[in-house]
């Protein structure tokens, strides 16, 4: 007598048969996968620690042939205040940062300024290409690197400022490059008064700038802007710019003003960390 079984039964023997079968290889698959994840987050590693180690020698080199002094010596005043007791005159009074650029611009001739910023890892020399994209992989040394450098706007004119300089550097994990401008957005940091302050130097001159706004923002053109046609576009932009910032800081700006703006990359989704201050006191060179 032939012996029936059910259709239900049927199909889970063999389906579990079939699934035994198929076991070992979709576990080689998963190890192949597995293996791949492994190798590729590996050479990502490997690569970021060595674009880091490269990093830290340019600096070390750099740093041996910078000759970085602050200097008292009277400076022109921009643009002050008619209220004395304004904080633009306690920034007014510090000291320039004077460089020696002849061994930067030996090593690099797109060499075009300095810039420090206090309890920041920035102190770097600035350098010009002719687009905005080549330092975005390349450091000091022009080897290429995904750190990139500290770099100006091709646009900008670093011997004589536009409405706007802009100055861009990626913001690294390990606080190099513009890493550490994280900083400004802690408590810490803007709650010190002596942090508001940038200087930059350029190879014609010493300048002092002091901050009037700090925010984070999705990437955009407008904050970038170099020049203006007239003096109403020029007040809106600064309007909105003020609008944006974060930080405990009322400083005064207007259309006469010349304007740095630091940019780094927030996060990435695209948004950007932005600070902006106004040039308050220059020196010749």
């Amino acid at each position: 007598m032939r012996k029936y079984i059910a259709f239900d039964t049927y199909f889970q023997k063999n389906s579990f048969k079939s699934f035994k079968k198929k076991k070992p290889v979709l576990k080689y698959i998963l190890i192949i996968i597995c293996l791949a994840i492994i190798f590729i987050s590996g050479y990502i590693l490997i690569n970021w620690i060595i674009d880091n180690w490269q990093i830290e020698q340019i600096n070390q080199n750099i740093t041996k042939n910078i000759v970085l002094k602050d200097t008292s010596d009277n400076g022109e005043l921009v643009n002050p205040p008619q209220n004395k007791k304004s904080d633009y005159y306690y920034y007014a009074a510090l000291p320039f940062y004077q460089v020696d650029f002849s061994n930067l611009i030996f090593q690099n001739q797109d060499t075009v300024g300095f810039i420090h910023m206090n309890n920041t890892n920035i102190n770097f020399p600035i350098v010009q290409a002719n687009d905005n994209d080549y330092y975005l992989n390349h450091t000091f040394d022009k080897s290429r690197n995904k750190a990139g450098w500290i770099f100006m706007d091709y646009r900008n004119n670093p011997r004589n400022l536009d409405d706007n300089t802009i100055i861009y550097g990626h913001s690294r994990v390990d606080r190099t490059m513009f890493g550490s401008l994280r900083n400004v957005l802690t408590s810490y940091w803007q709650n010190n008064p002596a942090n508001y302050v940038i200087f930059l130097s350029t190879l014609k001159e010493n300048m002092i700038f002091q901050i009037f706004s700090i925010y984070t923002i999705k990437s955009e053109s407008y904050y970038i802007t170099t020049d203006f046609k007239n003096n109403e576009e020029k007040a809106n932009w600064l309007k909105t710019m003020q609008k944006r910032n974060i930080a405990p800081i009322n400083t005064e700006v207007n259309i006469n003003d010349k304007i740095l703006t630091l940019s780094t990359c927030q996060n990435n989704l695209g948004g950007r960390l932005v600070i902006q201050a106004k040039l308050i006191k220059k020196q010749d060179r």
